[in-house]
């Protein structure tokens, strides 16, 4: 199963998919998380992931930047295996340092904030840059503040993570990941460990960063952002891929009768 683009969007004009899954299995002992799952995720496409708890939405994406090592299938992203070399028709597993080599390429903002809270922000998004790409501090400060002011922030750079809200925090932790410059952003329920009155700033961030054609895998609960922002939407469940389509058709016609269960509870 895949889903497009909406309208001439890149799914649409032929463009090779930036992500690609194909039968994806993930186990965990005798705990059958993933089962099966295809699905295509456009360049420029703004991916939503919805389902109840327990239904492999955050375990999918762990194991699109290798986070978790999927038990079956293929990963691609990008056109490159993740986790992975093909050769003679076998897989063979890379080496840590391959596997961190490709993640770079791949941002991640999880639902708690996870910064550093010895660092302030500034110097959490210079981090990755520094430590990992071996920038220079110079460089690496120039484009952190540009990151912090993207996100509405750049009052707070000195400011330790312990001085910010939830909401401020985690408009870091979007600025931390886009400071590696990533061809494609993971948000893993963004919004999920936040006030409600916190949650509209985050959002907007992301529809900011839509508008500027980053391609984006979210798993979330906000409905709303899926309709307004979404290009193509996944309803999972038990591991599955139950229903997809546009987020606009899925959320107002589910056909499938778990869709329709889980979206009464939700909408």
């Amino acid at each position: 199963m895949s889903t497009t683009s909406k309208g001439a969007g890149p799914a649409a004009s032929g463009a090779a998919p930036m992500v690609r899954a194909e039968a994806v299995h993930k186990s965990f002992g005798a705990a059958h998380i993933l089962k099966g799952i295809d699905l295509e995720v456009a360049p420029r496409e703004v991916f939503c992931l919805i389902g109840p708890s327990g239904s492999g939405k955050s375990t999918f994406l762990r194991c699109v930047n290798h986070l978790e090592q999927i038990s079956a299938g293929r990963l691609w992203v990008d056109g490159a295996l993740i986790g992975y070399r093909e050769h003679g028709g076998r897989l063979h597993e890379l080496r840590d340092r391959e596997v961190a080599a490709k993640r770079r390429d791949i941002g991640m903002v999880f639902q708690r904030f996870n910064l550093f809270p010895h660092l302030t922000a500034i110097e959490n998004v210079m981090e990755g840059p520094v430590q990992v790409r071996r920038e220079s501090k110079a460089v690496a400060r120039e484009r952190a503040a540009r990151l912090l002011d993207r996100v509405g922030l750049a009052d707070k750079a000195a400011n330790y993570p312990s001085q910010l809200s939830g909401g401020q925090q985690q408009r870091v932790a979007i600025a931390r990941a886009l400071a590696m410059e990533p061809k494609l952003m993971l948000f893993d329920e963004p919004t999920s460990a936040l006030d409600p009155e916190l949650v509209g700033d985050v959002l907007d961030v992301m529809r900011g960063l839509a508008e500027d054609g980053m391609t984006m895998i979210v798993v979330t609960h906000e409905m709303g952002f899926a309709r307004e922002v979404g290009d193509a939407l996944v309803f999972m469940d038990d591991g599955r891929v139950v229903e997809s389509g546009h987020p606009r058709d899925v959320l107002s016609r589910p056909q499938h009768e778990r869709t329709k269960a889980f979206l009464s509870k939700v909408l």
